[in-house]
């Protein structure tokens, strides 16, 4: 009782006790108004107030406290996301970057469904068999792996952290290891506090910890195996550092991997009870269908998706994607070269460049919804022969055996 009024009375504007008028003795900056407008806005909230409440910062509570609850037990004895930070989620991703209405192959949709759903029931229940953590999707270059597992998250409502190769080596030894400790147990974390569905997706992991000719393989390489196929054998206890304890049990998290060759990792992280290998080569119903999603909204008719297909049937998801967008140079194009400045500055594509620059800066899209994309059946066989073309010049080029040539003498 004494503890509450000692806290009303510093947090108080003025208190009056025994006739006497004592003035306000904590201020605080978080007591400023707040310029946060839309959903996160509330009257009379402070900014720690509307800070606590987005959603892209808080993890473990729905709203953050208001400055007048700030005290020695808030700063010191309970954990909280405004002081260290450790429950923020910003590497979580939904997806909603991607646009537009994609088909998915039914079986590349199945496979991954069924992972994530088998990992969520063994983590529920005491009754399902032994279940692999880690789905690993591998096939050709180009045919769409991380694109079809993204779309799929983004179906199934899922909030992944997704890592890339790059992020499997670092100059200190150990670091690449407890980075995905880390995420995967903040992927539990946020599973477990907020009921999403979550997972780990790591991409090309076969270039970040494959064994190919002529490489190196590092302390880092050997420590991302071992930490992956520790959480495959110990999916529920994981250690980022703390002690060890009994009581520590975190969700089970699904993995999924995407890679060209398999057959460079190491061996024992692939066993049956580890990893659920998938092999995807689309077939050319699958081909034409996401060929055909891709190029629907420009008016191409299925004959000509057809033609386009069998004019380059070697040809990956990828240079198709690649095809469309060259087909929007026309209107990009036009609109350097007709682009002038109102107050007298630079016209033409230099003056377009500053002004994307600025709205850049400014955070406001000055150039409408949309690209004109001329789509037309000579043009996409036009453009797929230059596209095919450039990448026969890669093949043709070999400039750095003509640099190297006399390294084999």
């Amino acid at each position: 009782e004494l503890e509450r009024k000692a806290l009303e009375l510093q947090f108080s504007d003025t208190a009056e006790e025994e006739g006497v008028l004592k003035e306000k003795r904590f201020s605080s900056s978080w007591d400023a108004p707040s310029n946060k407008t839309g959903k996160y806005a509330k009257e009379g909230a402070d900014y720690l107030y509307e800070l606590g409440a987005s959603d892209d910062i808080n993890l473990s509570i729905d709203v953050g406290q208001t400055s007048q609850y700030i005290d020695k037990k808030f700063a010191l004895d309970i954990t909280a996301d405004i002081a260290d930070g450790t429950l923020r989620k910003f590497e979580f991703r939904k997806f909603n970057n991607i646009k537009g209405d994609y088909w998915i192959p039914p079986r590349f949709q199945e496979k991954v469904v069924f992972h994530i759903t088998k990992n969520n029931l063994e983590d529920l229940t005491d009754y399902f068999p032994q279940v692999p953590l880690v789905l690993g999707i591998f096939g050709g270059k180009g045919e769409g792996k991380s694109f079809l597992t993204e779309l799929v998250l983004k179906r199934l409502g899922a909030e992944a952290i997704v890592m890339s190769a790059g992020e499997l080596e670092d100059e200190i030894a150990g670091r690449p290891a407890k980075l995905i400790r880390e995420r995967y147990r903040k992927a539990a974390d946020m599973s477990k506090v907020r009921g999403k569905l979550t997972a780990l997706v790591i991409n090309d992991i076969d270039a970040g910890v494959g064994t190919h000719a002529d490489t190196q393989n590092t302390v880092n390489t050997q420590m991302v195996v071992g930490t992956l196929m520790n959480l495959c054998d110990n999916p529920k206890r994981v250690s980022v550092g703390q002690d060890w304890q009994g009581k520590d049990i975190i969700r089970r998290v699904p993995i999924i991997v995407t890679a060209n060759d398999l057959n460079t990792i190491y061996a024992p992280l692939l066993r049956d009870g580890r990893m659920e290998k998938f092999y995807w080569k689309p077939d050319e119903e699958d081909m034409f269908n996401m060929i055909y999603t891709m190029f629907k909204d420009d008016n191409v008719t299925p004959e000509e998706v057809v033609q386009v297909r069998s004019e380059f049937p070697n040809q990956g998801l990828d240079f198709f994607g690649a095809l469309r967008a060259r087909c929007a140079d026309t209107d990009v194009r036009k609109r350097m070269e007709e682009y002038e400045c109102e107050n007298g500055g630079l016209s033409g594509p230099p003056g377009y460049l500053r002004a994307l620059m600025r709205d850049i800066r400014n955070q406001v899209n000055t150039e409408g919804d949309k690209v004109n994309v001329e789509v037309s059946l000579e043009r996409l066989l036009e453009e797929g022969r230059s596209l095919a073309q450039e990448q026969q010049y890669v093949n043709d080029v070999r400039l750095a055996g003509e640099y190297l040539k006399n390294m084999d003498e």
